[in-house]
């Protein structure tokens, strides 16, 4: 099983950084997610832990570091969510962290709604 990693990009549209470490299970998505093709972009990530989660099968920890999505994105990430939630429910070890800024109280309330979406623990990390 190889890494994932996506160079994030900013222009038109906004490309996330994305690091999947195979060997540790360390995962992260950072920066803001604004794409022509969600679809496209967010399916080899949930392809990747798909893979993980049934050849190493050891604990993941997501962490994101997303400062903006658009409502295309959303649906992908929640996606990505409940991709870990079936990995969890088969036993696997699931951590998910999502640093925002203090004063971001609607990123907050959207943290905790893709939380409950995917009945899965998000971490909420409080920047400064």
């Amino acid at each position: 099983m190889e890494d994932l990693k996506i160079k994030g990009e900013k222009g038109t549209f906004f490309i996330p950084n994305v690091y999947f470490n195979a060997a540790t299970g360390n995962c992260e998505l950072i920066g803001e997610s604004y794409l022509e093709n969600t679809f496209a972009f967010y399916q080899p990530l949930i392809d990747w832990i798909k893979e993980y989660s049934t050849s190493v099968q050891g604990p993941v920890t997501l962490n994101f570091g997303l400062t903006y999505f658009n409502t295309a994105s959303s649906r992908s990430i929640l996606d990505l969510l409940i991709t870990l939630k079936e990995y969890e429910e088969k036993g696997g070890d699931v951590t998910v962290n999502w640093s925002v800024q203090a004063w971001d109280e609607d990123m907050r309330q959207e943290i905790e709604d893709f939380s409950a979406d995917a009945d899965l623990p998000v971490n909420i990390i409080h920047l400064k």
